[in-house]
């Protein structure tokens, strides 16, 4: 099937009472979502605007957008050409503009990138002016054997610095799903899973109680020398994606953990001077999982709020939850269930600004999936609307990670679909009714 343009669907739906969203009842099993309150909705729906990226042809994939301090939206993505080449890119949305700033430059190229559809690269902006950015590299031939390396440039992505490792074990393990955040004007954080302990039995070693994934964290100076590394958990789920943002109190990280009764429940911790606190659960889900899902939490934070997404299969049935912090993650809420059922493949993205929640979750049916959009009050008091963004050709895992980023109430996002069995970015922009 040739999907030429992106299919953006604007389907409006009624919402819930907010008394059904508390108790958890958000739709009935494999139906459509539902929606909270319309009383208490803006009484303009979303617009929806279609985003043309410098990255719509056809071998794009693993997308991922960051906001800059100058208020530029980064868009970076990898370009895989036949022959298993790949580019590393990006470009910059200039939102006082309306338009990409120049055409996209090229981080990297290599034919020994490690390219997954969940492990993706990330890039990052820092008030000094500098661009980092990180992608997978192979290490030895083992299916799980792959390095994290990182970049820095300082002339805005003209060039960029010989890349390094945030660690420096050698072992043949994977290193990976990793989270930037800005540690001041021009320190970068980072964070990983690391698989030193795991003698590369990686994504294999599900059932293993010894020798489990770690999350670590390193800081980076301007030189990228490392000036503070930390261990901050042990044992955690071996694949689910990190997630990271910076609070009034400093950068708040959520993870899954992994207990020795393989319980997979989201975890937060928050960085302190140079001292991560105890990680804790967002909420006790008690969802036992023999194996790693591969969907991990999304967060996004402003000020002393902080709000998480993620999946669960807790009880058995597939759930997207959400929970709100007003004290910049010590502690969470109880979770609002966005959505529940078969369909639902979780896979979220989350953004926040002083007046809104938005965020991005996929659905799977047998007609296939769907890109659900919903916005909620701040403290996820109130549901103002939710829509189907898009109906995707692509299924499974082929579709990835959707992302998302607000800025001056706009809110943009990207995801990928598959073309004539080939992977393609779409975008879209969604000026909410205030």
């Amino acid at each position: 099937m040739n999907a030429a343009k992106p299919h953006i669907v604007r389907r409006f739906i009624p919402l819930i009472a907010l008394a059904l969203a508390a108790a958890g009842c958000t739709n009935d099993r494999d139906a459509a979502p539902a929606a909270a309150d319309a009383a208490n909705a803006p009484s303009l729906p979303t617009r929806v605007l279609d985003w043309p990226l410098p990255a719509s042809t056809p071998g794009a994939s693993a997308p991922d957008l960051a906001l800059a301090p100058d208020g530029r939206i980064l868009l970076s993505w990898l370009d895989s050409q036949p022959g298993r080449r790949h580019l590393f890119r990006f470009s910059a949305w200039d939102t006082a503009q309306q338009r990409w700033q120049a055409a996209p430059a090229t981080i990297a190229v290599g034919n020994r990138m490690f390219v997954n559809w969940a492990d993706t690269p990330h890039i990052l902006a820092t008030e000094d002016g500098a661009l980092w950015a990180h992608w997978l590299q192979k290490t030895a031939d083992l299916p799980y054997a792959y390095d994290v390396v990182m970049t820095r440039s300082r002339d805005g992505g003209a060039n960029w610095a010989p890349p390094v490792s945030p660690h420096d074990d050698g072992t043949p393990t994977e290193h990976g799903f990793v989270s930037l955040w800005p540690q001041g004007r021009d320190l970068l954080g980072i964070a990983w899973l690391d698989g030193r302990n795991t003698g590369g039995a990686g994504h294999d070693a599900h059932g293993a109680h010894d020798g489990a994934m770690m999350l670590r964290t390193a800081l980076f100076d301007a030189g990228l020398q490392p000036v503070h590394e930390a261990t901050v958990d042990t044992r955690t789920c071996e694949c689910c994606k990190t997630d990271v943002a910076m609070t009034d109190r400093g950068a708040l990280l959520v993870y899954r953990g992994r207990t020795g009764e393989e319980i997979r429940d989201i975890l937060a911790t928050r960085l302190e001077g140079n001292v991560w606190t105890a990680p804790r659960r967002v909420h006790a889900d008690d969802w036992t999982m023999p194996a790693c899902p591969v969907n991990g939490p999304d967060l996004d934070a402003r000020g002393s709020e902080a709000v998480v997404a993620w999946y669960t299969a807790a009880g058995n049935e597939p759930q997207v939850r959400m929970a709100h912090s007003g004290d910049a993650g010590d502690s969470f809420g109880a979770p609002l269930v966005l959505d529940r059922g078969g369909a639902v493949h979780g896979r979220v993205a989350v953004a926040l600004d002083e007046r809104q929640v938005r965020v991005l979750w996929l659905r799977e049916e047998s007609t296939g999936q769907s890109l659900w959009y919903a916005r909620l009050a701040p403290d996820l008091s109130r549901e103002f609307e939710r829509i189907e963004l898009a109906r995707l050709v692509g299924r499974g895992r082929a579709t990835g990670f959707p992302r998302l980023v607000v800025h001056g109430g706009i809110a943009h996002a990207v995801w990928t679909d598959v073309v004539d069995g080939r992977p393609q970015l779409r975008g879209a922009r969604l000026l909410a009714a205030e």
